[in-house]
């Protein structure tokens, strides 16, 4: 294949003029047209023929591709049809080897999303473009008022959320970054990354456990800081499912530890990332996650720092999501594994989950949950037959299996509940909801007793809790 050259426009065309085609054009033509020649889109459908996207023009069929290779010396394709047919593609592989043509594919629109790496040779596609709805839009000029030039602190910062958090935050420019992660590769790891982006901001790498009350007090006193984002948790639901005990002293005594200490020394803002499944929970994680989010309402009644919680739903690409596990799959030939048909999710990236992180503490006035208007729920057996096809197989060369709900899991989350939402959005795609009548007694005897109790008690006492005055409200 004939070498990059990016000093040199490389004459390329798109093969699919739908909606990732014009993506990957407007792409190319923002940021880097300097080193992409686009001379035409080739799609398959008579509607399309003769029409231009992004100002690049349809310039004929796939039949045509072979000979406006050798008409124009084409040196790059990209394959943007995301369900083409695998034998298809692999017609063109061979065309672009045989006439010496770089080739670069698009296999899924979960590709773009979660690939690390540039598939097509520049910066990745935002994934904003590619949701099923329009983006949160970012109110930057409050986000930087409240952080620039400031000390921030994030706990779990290694983590799939908390490393995006500080990504972003360097956006805004603050003092200090205050990075506290259990894990020290993780944190290592974020540092140098965050290292490579800055001159600005000081970096302080903190290996420290949210469990140690201690720690969380000595810490936060040390480095006064002005925001606290709260991502370390444990969120594996089979896993906490087994293991109550320590989703009660690393969630929940761990949330109390660290909000015990933003209160002490003044923290002006707490931002605490909650989950879907703290909704009607039928496990130990989601109940827990409900347990924190009372934790965090109770102290913002009595304490002048703002205290409030972020609800998700699935975040695409986090350690342990959906995605990821059906691709490893598919590449090993199936089965592929669905819990149940009628199973559905809500879906978010990772960078939108983040900056609903950051302009929430914006909003804050205390004890609020803000949750992402993230469209509607996805069927996750149409998930699967969607990543099998545009992976390049048929339903046939690829089994998918159903395993069952396993303990703590459930067929649909909830966002909001019928007690907690307010009737318009706070700001665009974002709601806010306050809960009332939470039993903060009932929860500190639980936090109190939990060492005494079996794992099967303590599981109905979380559950009963979080459950206590709850009735859904789909949003």
């Amino acid at each position: 294949m004939k070498e990059s050259n990016i000093k040199q426009e490389k004459k390329t065309l798109i093969l699919g003029a739908g909606d990732t085609g014009h993506i990957i054009a407007r792409k190319i033509i923002k940021e880097q047209a300097q080193a992409f020649r686009l001379l035409g889109f080739l799609d398959d459908s008579p509607e399309k023929q003769d029409i231009s996207l992004a100002g690049i023009p349809v310039i004929g069929s796939l039949a045509d591709l072979p000979k406006l290779i050798q008409l124009y010396d084409i040196e790059l394709v990209i394959v943007a049809i995301t369900n083409m047919d695998k034998n298809d593609f692999m017609k063109i592989e061979v065309l672009c080897k045989q006439s010496n043509v770089a080739l670069r594919r698009v296999p899924c629109i979960e590709d773009l999303l979660l690939k690390s790496q540039p598939l097509i040779n520049f910066a990745d596609i935002p994934e904003d473009s590619l949701l099923n709805r329009a983006p949160v839009e970012l109110d930057d000029a409050g986000i930087r008022q409240q952080l620039y030039r400031k000390t921030v602190l994030i706990t779990g910062a290694g983590g799939s959320i908390g490393s995006e958090i500080c990504r972003q935050l360097l956006k805004y420019e603050p003092e200090k970054l205050v990075l506290l992660g259990h894990g020290e590769n993780s944190i290592y790891l974020i540092e140098q990354e965050l290292r490579e982006l800055t001159e600005n901001t000081i970096l302080v790498p903190i290996i420290a456990d949210i469990k140690n009350g201690q720690q969380m007090h000595e810490t936060v006193e040390e480095y006064m800081p002005n925001v606290i984002y709260h991502a370390a948790a444990h969120k594996h639901v089979t896993l906490m499912e087994q293991n109550p005990h320590e989703a009660i002293r690393n969630n929940v005594i761990g949330t109390k530890n660290i909000s015990a200490a933003a209160d002490k020394f003044g923290v002006q803002s707490f931002v605490m990332i909650s989950s879907d499944k703290a909704v009607n929970s039928t496990g130990v994680m989601g109940a827990s996650k409900r347990m924190c989010e009372m934790v965090v309402q109770e102290f913002a009644q009595k304490s002048n720092t703002k205290f409030s919680a972020v609800r998700f739903g699935n975040v695409l690409g986090s350690r342990g999501s959906v995605v990821p596990m059906f691709k490893k799959q598919i590449a090993k030939g199936g089965p592929v594994t669905v819990t149940d048909s009628r199973m559905t999710r809500f879906f978010m990236t990772i960078p939108e989950a983040a900056s609903l992180v950051l302009q929430a503490g914006t909003f804050s006035k205390g004890g609020e949950i803000f949750v992402l208007d993230m469209g509607k729920e996805v069927k996750i057996l149409e998930l699967a037959q969607n990543i099998i096809t545009l992976s390049g197989y048929s339903l046939d060369d690829i089994e998918i299996k159903f395993t069952g709900l396993r303990p703590g899991e459930k067929l649909y989350e909830e966002l909001l509940l019928e007690n907690e939402l307010e009737p318009k959005q706070i700001y665009p795609k974002i709601y806010v909801g306050k809960t009332k009548d939470v039993n903060f007694d009932r929860l500190y005897e639980i936090l109190e007793n939990c060492d005494k109790w079996t794992k099967v008690k303590l599981r109905e006492e979380m559950i009963a809790l979080a459950n206590s005055n709850q009735t859904v409200q789909k949003i």
